[in-house]
């Protein structure tokens, strides 16, 4: 806390004095790059604002790539960005992140299929959900190998760069920005009442040969609603514990500026958010809050040196209870004991449960004690009620400062930049842990209606006063990168740069002994003559502590190459083309991603203190096991790759496109591959293995992305309709574990690397007639099958159905809660008429399958029962039923990976629609307010789809929401 205060004191210290200096001229950078500016296809458009010069065009535009910014008309494909303040004007978020696969091509919860991808806020790894949008300048999605070379092993799988604002050369500007919002829940799952449970839960002890265990007292009473305190019928999505809604706010105010010394961005954020849960403790308990402070400073100290001080600090406080309500939702079954009490219903005369009455803490509304059986002596509900409450504190500190030095005295177009980085993050939870007594009631009716006979006690009432602070956790990221930049033009047409650098970061956390490296030095060679023409060479060489010595170092190539052909004599003066220019790079990235530990080149033993042998004279001792053989020849895999791109326009800019083809291989993926060894290397008891790890496995991903953007002005309106696309598959091209699969319809070469396996379904069984004459499916279930369980096709008609029958069932990979899909579409359409702005952005998702293997839909025992069981096999419904049977015991046979639970995710989202309004600026005039506007949108308005309501439908957490916000905007 020291050094963040310490932080946070030096940066309002800077930030203060900054603010108050006058504006000057136009900044010295954007001076330098008017002069001489050639006067191509690619002119720019100066606009003047204030007493400012800003450069506007999007060719010109410049966007942040590894290490420096380039024109975006320069770039070698496989890049994307988006220019992320000037969205926001149309398009309100509430994450720096948020629906980045609708706006970015290559970009669908993965990059060109790849998991695990490298975020970076201003260079440094951190987190996405740290940095709030209002913060975030541009969004940058690096894709292909030539654009990831420079960061190492790390950026292997695709970089995300988040770029936050800066000062410039205007003066002061004060921008505030309010929103205010309503979540309202899209769906609840929908469960049984105690009756429709009870019926059938009798039902399925009777499928078991059991005898029913409900009464029809018990299961009417329970249905007509008698006396809900001794019938009970939880809901848990009802109106008596939850809202229909809760409340976001957030305000945010930046200030920036400067003149052409020194500029500053300063932003002040808060938000809060609500929650659905409205009784006990998290009426007063419950909810988020945060305020973020973020300041960038850029100084020029004199000629030669440029400085930067960046700095951010944020607190979250999230308030909650003691108890896992969403989780509890989906288990407790509704008949499982009444939550309270009610005092009014005990017996006159019942003198020792009105001592229980009298000396309880927790009389709720003072007109209840709580609810509990010997089954369940505290509960979610009780908890809730007087448990206590906890908050969750998370406090984030960034701070990172840069030197830039200008050596055109020593070598014309050379400079040394240079950045140094410090993050800290601590996490915890405090905690009021209160004990409390439950009672469970005895009813009669002699009187003719229900009263309470007597109480059972379950605990008792305390509270200690005592706060306790768990679940502690810290992180420490030091980044720090040194690069020389060289970049000359020679007789106006011969452009050459090169970077020379070296990047790592070192990221430390509680509970874990070794910190996260990556460690690399990184070489560019760049040149395009007169941009028609282009060559980049960008490399790296890096270390890994996860291999032996020997092998700890490598070399990792890439080449780009571009062409841009409407500058050729055919095609230059084309009336249709304004540009095309063809892109392809290829590389090898030498990457230790994938290898999940250290050490797993050295061998080593493991004390085994439930494994006994004899030893001479007879006695037994505990065995020392060896887990694993020794490879000291381990080395990086790697990943290969070929991308092909394409871009331009046509029409002056009415139509503009990109697109990119890539193909990559992973080659040498760390596995210990049991079935490629002799069996004696290997014991089951004592567990003794002599194998290592070697680099065997090979991955193969291969798809496109593409852009395409319609503008047009019809009359007065002026449309702007775009398309995203990203299609790709994956292979796993070589398998050391497909030895151990005796047919080829079970072997994973050839399969997605997303692919899910299961057996494939032949109905129910109707009849013990149909289950003699099918396959055995004895292996599968320890109970045997009945009529209504599911039946499996014999794969390799051997007779028995076993795992060996598991075949491909379609592709499936779960990314932020939803299954990704091989094809995104992304689609946003924008109309501008006057001072009114209309914005609409949907996705589509197509080509892959998800289980429905959760709580909802795989049920036996004791679970509770959901609407799906409805469906069930019976003998009345045998013909129609598309649920399986109903059973008290273990339905292993019935709940396994098949396709019988398989659904297919494709959908359509409506995830936004915002409508904004900016007041003109005569109505202002030249007052304090420069600018004004307001907006409403909607967020996940709409979802089309054929199982929707799966999709919208969240089992054991709160439920998702659909957002619907007004905010206002000013200047001044």
């Amino acid at each position: 806390m020291k050094q963040i205060r310490i932080g946070i004191a030096l940066f309002l210290t800077v930030a203060t004095g900054l603010s108050g200096l006058n504006t000057a001229k136009a900044a010295f950078n954007i001076k330098n790059n008017l002069v001489n500016k050639k006067k191509d296809s690619y002119s720019t458009r100066a606009i003047k604002e204030g007493d400012s010069i800003l450069i506007k065009n999007d060719k010109d535009s410049l966007v942040q790539v590894a290490f420096k910014k380039v024109r975006k008309n320069d770039l070698l494909g496989g890049v994307s960005a988006v220019n992320f303040s000037e969205l926001m004007e149309k398009n309100y978020a509430t994450y720096s992140l948020e629906n980045l696969d609708a706006l970015t091509p290559g970009f669908n919860g993965t990059i060109w299929g790849n998991s695990g991808y490298l975020v970076l806020v201003d260079g440094v790894p951190r987190d996405a959900n740290n940095v709030m949008p209002t913060e975030v300048d541009q969004v940058t999605v690096l894709k292909g190998v030539g654009a990831v070379a420079l960061y190492g092993s790390r950026g292997a799988k695709g970089v995300i760069l988040i770029t936050t604002k800066r000062g410039g050369n205007y003066g002061q500007k004060v921008n505030v920005r309010a929103n205010a919002g309503v979540n309202v829940p899209k769906a609840y799952p929908e469960y049984l009442s105690s009756a429709e449970y009870m019926t059938l839960y009798n039902e399925a002890r009777r499928n078991d040969g059991l005898t029913n265990q409900y009464t029809e007292n018990e299961i009417y009473n329970s249905a007509i609603g008698s006396n809900p305190y001794r019938y009970p019928n939880l809901n848990f999505y009802s109106s008596d514990y939850l809202k229909d809604s809760y409340n976001r706010y957030d305000l945010t105010t930046e200030i920036s500026g400067g003149n052409e010394k020194a500029q500053y961005y300063t932003n002040l954020g808060y938000w809060s958010n609500g929650s659905l849960l409205n009784f006990g403790e998290a009426v007063e308990n419950r909810g988020d809050n945060r305020f973020n402070l973020r300041g960038n400073v850029d100084m020029r100290l004199n000629r030669i040196i440029k400085l930067n001080v960046d700095a951010s600090a944020a607190f979250y406080k999230g308030k909650g209870v003691n108890a896992d309500y969403w989780g509890s939702a989906a288990n407790v079954r509704p008949n499982r004991f009444s939550p309270l009490i009610p005092i009014s219903m005990i017996e006159n005369g019942d003198d020792p449960s009105m001592r229980y009455v009298n000396s309880s803490n927790y009389i709720i509304d003072g007109k209840y004690i709580l609810g509990g059986t010997q089954s369940d002596p505290t509960n979610v509900f009780g908890s809730i009620y007087a448990g206590g409450s906890n908050q969750y504190v998370n406090r984030q500190f960034q701070f990172s400062t840069g030197v830039d030095f200008d050596l055109n005295g020593l070598l014309q177009g050379l400079a040394f930049k240079t950045t140094l980085a410090i993050d800290y993050l601590t996490s915890f939870t405090q905690s009021y842990n209160n004990n409390y007594a439950t009672y469970e009631a005895a009813w009669n009716r002699y009187a003719g209606f229900d009263q309470i006979s007597s109480l059972v006690k379950y605990g008792d009432d305390s509270k200690t006063g005592a706060q306790n602070v768990n679940n502690s956790y810290y992180r420490q990221n030091i980044a720090f990168s040194g690069q020389f930049d060289y970049n000359r033009t020679f007789n106006k047409k011969h452009n050459l740069s090169s970077t020379l650098l070296g990047y790592g970061f070192n990221i430390g956390e509680s509970g874990s002994y070794h910190k996260t490296n990556n460690a690399n030095l990184g070489f560019q060679l760049a040149y395009n003559f007169n941009h028609k023409y282009y060559a980049d060479f960008s490399s790296a060489y890096v270390y890994s502590a996860r291999l032996p010595k020997k092998n700890r170092g490598a070399f990792s190539p890439t080449l780009s190459l571009g062409w841009r052909l409407s500058e050729e004599g055919f095609l230059k003066d084309n009336a249709i083309l304004d540009d095309l220019k063809l892109t392809a790079s290829a590389g090898i990235l030498n990457t230790d991603l994938d290898i999940n530990n250290y050490y797993l080149y050295q061998g080593y033993y493991t004390f085994n203190d439930g494994a006994y042998y004899s030893w001479k004279d007879g006695q037994l001792v505990h065995s020392f096991d060896r887990r694993r053989g020794n490879n000291f020849n381990m080395d990086f895999p790697q990943k290969r790759e070929i991308n092909f791109g394409i871009e331009g326009s046509l029409f002056k800019n009415l139509i503009s496109f990109n697109g990119n083809a890539f193909f990559s291989q992973t080659k040498g993926n760390i596995v210990q591959p049991y079935s490629l060894y002799p069996s004696y290397l290997q014991t089951w008891w004592p567990n003794y293995s002599d194998i290592p790890y070697v680099n065997y496995d090979n991955d193969q991903r291969r798809g496109l992305d593409f852009n395409l953007n319609l503008n047009k002005r019809l009359g007065s309106v002026a449309w702007t309709l775009g398309f995203n696309g990203t299609y790709y598959t994956t292979e796993a091209s070589l398998r050391a574990s497909d030895s151990e699969y005796e047919y080829d319809y079970q072997r994973r070469v050839g399969k997605p690397l997303d692919a899910i396996f299961g057996l494939q379904s032949d109905g129910l069984f109707m009849d013990a007639a149909d289950i003699a004459n099918s396959p055995s499916q004895s292996t599968l279930t320890s109970g045997g099958v009945q009529p209504g369980d599911i039946k499996y096709k014999d794969q390799n008609n051997d007779g028995i159905v076993d795992t060996r029958d598991e075949v491909y069932l379609g592709r499936g990979a779960a990314w932020s809660g939803l299954p990704a899909s091989p094809l995104t579409i992304g689609v946003n359409l924008t109309a501008k008429w006057k001072n009114l702005t209309f914005f609409a952005l949907g996705t589509g998702y197509h080509g892959a399958k998800a289980m429905k293997n959760n709580s909802y839909f795989w049920v036996d025992g004791e679970d509770k029962y959901s609407a799906a069981v409805r469906n069930r096999w019976t003998e009345e419904t045998k013909s129609t039923a598309t649920f399986p049977r109903l059973t008290t015991g273990s339905s292993d046979n019935n709940y396994r990976s098949s396709d019988f639970w398989l659904y297919s995710t494709n959908r359509f989202n409506l995830a936004k629609v915002q409508i904004s309004y900016q007041v003109p600026a005569k109505m202002l005039g030249k007052g304090f307010v420069r600018e004004l506007g307001a907006y409403v949108n909607g967020f996940n308005l709409l979802t089309i789809a054929k199982e929707r309501d799966i999709m919208e439908m969240n089992i054991g957490s709160a439920p998702q929401n659909r957002f619907y916000n007004l905010g206002v905007k000013a200047m001044f």
